[in-house]
């Protein structure tokens, strides 16, 4: 479990690099958010991810876990409360903006957003890694 608890961090960075810069409509919308908002957006998630990869490998994996737990709780804040209808204004001007012409297998009715294949994939990647960190740290 420890080579898979260093592995799916790296595995999101690669799918997170390919999909916020690799034009792949409609599975994703590059044309909504400029390269200096994309830039931001990786210089935050992609250094998260490579330090979880790190802490569990220099056997750091309190650490590890901790940044695996914050950032499951930072997908289920930014998609899953959304969809279910606690969201603020700004988040549902973002998604309308930039993620409203995305692939979508949820149900999209009456809802002001809605979770888009793109970040669901994100979301199995953030808990495949949640579970795999959790083993190597905690045993099992």
């Amino acid at each position: 479990m420890h080579t898979a608890a260093v592995v799916c961090p790296l595995v999101l960075v690669a799918y997170l690099a390919v999909t916020e810069w690799v034009p792949m409509f409609p599975f994703n919308d590059l044309e909504s958010q400029t390269v200096r908002e994309r830039l931001a957006l990786a210089a935050v998630n992609y250094p998260v991810f490579a330090a979880i990869s790190i802490a569990v490998a220099l056997d750091f994996g309190v650490v590890a876990l901790v940044l695996a737990v914050l950032t499951m709780v930072g997908h289920i804040m930014s998609w899953w409360l959304p969809y279910f209808g606690f969201s603020f204004a700004a988040q549902r001007e973002a998604y309308q903006r930039e993620y409203a012409r995305t692939w979508k297998i949820l149900p999209t009715e009456g809802r002001a957003v809605v979770i888009d294949v793109q970040h669901m994939v994100v979301g199995v990647l953030c808990l495949a890694t949640l579970i795999s960190v959790s083993f190597a740290t905690l045993g099992g």
